[in-house]
This record gives structure tokens, C-alpha cells and sequence, in this order.
């Protein structure tokens, strides 16, 4: 028990979580770093960053012969705007879908457009399975 005590009292009041290892480092030597590029237009939004890689898949399996489309592996956004991009994807694709247990689902074999509406928001599509 002492031992447990006097570890954890120099590891609380030592050096060793207070250093900077890189603080001994100098930049001399080193390439200039990337100059910022002056935007194009003043005003303009700057490109929007990929959202993350999603999933796109044809499933067929214990749908009664049916294909649907399965868009899956969504990071970092809510219900809300789930729904909003599986509306999108039935207006621009022509069919009826859904959002299920975090996934999108598009009934038929519409994995291009949906492809491509992914890539307008930002998401970075792949195609997996079948």
C-alpha cells in the first residue's frame, strides 16, 4: 500500500506528465511551410471537407427477390439529416425508401444516383458487396 502511495505521489508532483518532449526541437533546417492562397472571390465559402466514407450497397437478400439499395457507415450525423438525404435520394431516384435502424434504404438498383448525391454532401461513397 505505501508503494502504491509514493508511486502515485511522484508521478502527480514529478516531471513526467508536465514535459514537452518537442520543446528542445528547432525549426532550422526545415522547407517553409504552405503559403495560404489569397480565395478567389472575397466572400466565397471555402470547399467543404469530406464527411467521411459511407458504405453503398445492393441487397436482395430476405426481400422477397427485390433489390434495394443500402447506404450504411454514417459518422457523425443525426436522424434528422438522414432522413433529409433519403428524401432527396426518392426524389432524384424515382422510388420509395426509407431510414431503418441508421441505414437508408432506396428500393431498386440505384446505387449511381445515390452515389452522386453523396458526393454533393460531402460524403465519400463506395461501392461494397454485390
Amino acid at each position: 500500500m505505501r508503494v502504491m502511495a509514493q508511486k502515485e505521489q511522484s508521478s502527480a508532483n514529478g516531471p513526467a506528465f508536465g514535459q514537452n518532449p518537442f520543446a528542445s526541437l528547432s525549426s532550422d533546417g526545415l522547407p517553409p511551410g504552405p503559403r495560404e492562397q489569397p480565395s478567389e472571390r472575397a466572400g466565397s465559402a471555402p470547399p467543404r471537407k469530406s464527411r467521411g466514407r459511407v458504405d453503398i450497397l445492393r441487397q436482395k437478400a430476405g426481400r422477397g427477390g427485390k433489390t434495394v439499395t443500402v447506404v450504411t457507415n454514417f459518422i457523425g450525423i443525426g436522424l434528422p439529416e438522414k432522413e433529409q438525404l433519403a428524401k432527396t435520394m426518392q426524389k432524384t431516384c424515382g422510388t420509395g425508401g426509407t431510414v431503418k435502424d441508421g441505414r437508408i434504404e432506396i428500393q431498386g438498383d440505384k446505387r449511381e444516383e445515390v452515389a452522386a448525391i453523396l458526393l454533393q454532401a460531402g460524403f465519400k461513397p463506395v461501392f461494397a458487396g454485390g
